[in-house]
């Protein structure tokens, strides 16, 4: 009997099948290596001005002052939302308030409503808020949301298989929490604490409007005062120092525990807990914040429409507003996702180190503030690409750079969910990787890819410092028009934009909050 010994050559089989998918990696390459442009133009700006340069202008008294404000700012709003999203989430979702599915949206829907709406809301009612504590107020009715959702999300997923065995040990109620429920949440808290510190960092309209001086109000400033002079851009390099420390933090202290049990854990809800006499007391947090954060400025706006009248609702002026809003919003959502997808495809499909290493450019691109963003790309069209100069072009750039990691992280979710073997199964019945990736991958993740899609577009409908100096002469978008005349104290003339912007985001925030329960299997 003879035996036939086929011989099969594994290696280049691999190669060739890394080769049918190299649009892949450079596709992700080019993004990346355009994610790193705004921190590789602050690195060239700091090394063309030299060290006598970049020593005068960051070693100065106002320095001191900007960023011991900024450091204030951050180190008393980011724990106050803390605590407050835990006593948000724990009543709405392991206690029997009453109507805690519709607080819980209540708690979600700030999201809709700007920052700098915000402070316009806050300082009509109170025309001498100014300075830290205004600041400090204003900022958690705006941003708690973002440490709200995760903690919530992140409440309704744990196994109370663990905490019935503390229970068991003798722990009381409140030494579960802390000991066992606390600890899981780790990385939710973290995750949020850093939106909400980057969103301070990066944040202009809500700080000018109460006259509170911070890093980006003052670069701003610089650019109007001196265009692009090298202050701003010092001033853009300490707040680019200042993301990366809060990048550091929160990755060295999220730890390295196991947030995931073996198995598929217990199926059963968590009980909730029976809040009996205490109950009116704990439905006056919700009311509360819900006063502060929706309530006033919702009567805000109305007080303004009332006092402005039938006169303020300018259609000629409001409607191409709203259109060029749905524009740019619409475009830059889907550039952005488009751009995410291959990124997002190699750190499931593909992941590595170097994987790792690409993807993270990604992330510290997103952490930088719209105006870093906007003074490097100023810079670089002006020097090198003039005719791109305040085009559409520049400005879904700055969009695609800033948000890419909102559309990233949702894609990625989607794609991990979709079983490699059945793109496997369709590339084995003639499917080219590109067809079968398309049709069965992309398909399967297309509730990721419209979270994050939706996400880009409710970013893209309130952002403003990018849209303010890169947009082509004659844009007005919502929040720019908002802007136009809330400068002006014609706050009767900015509420139909402000009005208008809440009504837009409204739907978005109700489709990201939906897709949180859903995931939690709720």
């Amino acid at each position: 009997m003879t035996t036939l010994a086929v011989h099969v050559n594994a290696p280049p089989a691999r190669r060739a099948r890394r080769g049918r998918f190299s649009w892949v990696a450079g596709a992700a390459l080019l993004v990346s290596a355009l994610a790193l442009l705004p921190l590789a133009f602050v690195v060239w700006v700091g090394v063309q001005s030299g060290w006598d340069v970049v020593a005068a202008l960051v070693f100065r008294p106002r320095v001191s002052e900007l960023l011991l404000n900024t450091t204030a700012l951050v180190v008393l709003t980011v724990p106050v939302c803390i605590v407050l999203s835990l006593a948000l989430a724990w009543l709405t979702e392991r206690s029997d308030l009453p109507g805690a599915r519709w607080w819980s949206w209540i708690a979600a829907a700030p999201l809709a409503v700007p920052a700098f709406v915000h402070s316009y809301a806050w300082i009509s009612v109170a025309p001498g808020m100014h300075g830290l504590w205004a600041a400090v107020l204003i900022s958690v009715a705006a941003y708690f949301p973002f440490v709200y959702l995760p903690i919530a999300a992140a409440l309704r997923r744990l196994d109370p298989a663990m905490e019935d065995a503390a229970a068991s040990l003798g722990l009381s109620p409140w030494a579960v929490f802390v000991r066992v429920v606390l600890p899981q949440m780790r990385l939710a808290i973290w995750g949020g604490a850093l939106l909400v510190g980057l969103h301070l960092l990066a944040e202009y309209g809500l700080f000018v409007t109460i006259r509170f001086d911070t890093f980006t109000t003052a670069i701003v400033d610089q650019f109007q005062s001196t265009y692009n002079g090298p202050a701003a851009n010092m001033l853009a390099g300490v707040l680019v120092i200042c993301c990366f420390g809060l990048l550091g933090l929160e990755a060295g202290t999220r730890g390295r525990e196991r947030y995931a049990r073996v198995g598929s854990g217990s199926a059963r809800q968590v009980p909730v807990q029976a809040l009996g006499r205490w109950s009116l007391l704990c439905l006056l947090l919700p009311v509360v914040t819900a006063l502060l954060s929706l309530g006033v400025p919702m009567v805000t706006l109305s007080r303004w429409l009332w006092a402005g009248g039938a006169a303020v609702w300018n259609l000629p002026e409001l409607l191409p507003a709203v259109w060029q809003t749905l524009l740019l919003a619409g475009l830059g959502a889907a550039l952005t996702t488009v751009a995410a997808v291959p990124m997002a495809w190699l750190s499931i499909r593909a992941p590595g180190k170097l994987q790792r290493w690409v993807e993270g450019a990604n992330y510290l691109a997103g952490a930088l503030p719209g105006i870093v963003v906007a003074l490097a790309l100023v810079t670089i069209t002006v020097r090198v690409a003039r005719p791109l100069y305040q085009t559409v072009f520049t400005v879904m750039l700055a969009y695609a750079l800033m948000f890419l990691p909102r559309a990233l992280v949702s894609l990625r979710a989607g794609i991990a969910q979709a079983p490699k073997e059945l793109e496997q199964a369709a590339r084995s019945l003639g499917r080219s990787p590109l067809q079968a990736m398309w049709q069965i991958t992309m398909r399967l993740a297309a509730p990721g890819a419209a979270s994050g899609y939706a996400m880009v577009f409710l970013a893209i409908t309130t952002e403003l410092t990018a849209t303010l100096l890169l947009a082509p002469n004659g844009t007005q978008t919502l929040a720019t028009a908002f802007w136009a005349h809330s400068s002006e104290i014609d706050y009767a003339g900015a509420a139909p934009y402000a009005l208008l912007m809440v009504l837009l985001s409204l739907p978005l925030t109700w489709l990201l909050y939906l897709q949180s329960r859903r995931v939690a299997g709720r």
